[in-house]
């Protein structure tokens, strides 16, 4: 992957959302991935409107959704073994491993973790 490419976390799309005008400028002309877990909790949350729900999958087709894998797979259960990281979170974690690229996130969760390198904290202003 190249070094513009970039894999958000479900927070850090819905701070995109929300209008967060410093994330948009960092990301901007970026090549973004998302995980098939952050689609899935972008649009399941209880009593999402038509026009939020329209709103999130425009955002959606502007990135590249990553489905689980056999190898996804393998590196959620190493990630669930050596740590406390909730499922959701290490699979979002290994596809970051998987396509070799970081994560952006804005949740403490990933702190202290071997893969910290692959992390890149956003302070939430």
């Amino acid at each position: 992957m190249s070094g513009n490419s970039i894999l958000l976390d479900t927070n850090i799309v819905l701070y995109l959302l929300e209008g967060d005008k410093v994330l948009s400028e960092l990301l901007y002309n970026k090549k973004l991935y998302i995980s098939f877990v952050t689609q899935l909790e972008l649009l399941g949350y209880t009593d999402i409107t038509v026009k939020e729900q329209a709103i999130i999958e425009d955002f959606l087709s502007n990135c590249i959704i990553i489905d689980i894998n056999n190898t996804i797979k393998r590196q959620v259960i190493k990630i669930k073994q050596t740590s406390k990281i909730k499922l959701p979170d290490s699979i979002i974690l290994a596809t970051s491993m998987y396509l070799n690229i970081p994560l952006v996130t804005a949740d403490k969760g990933f702190n202290n973790k071997e893969e910290t390198a692959r992390i890149i904290n956003y302070e939430v202003n």
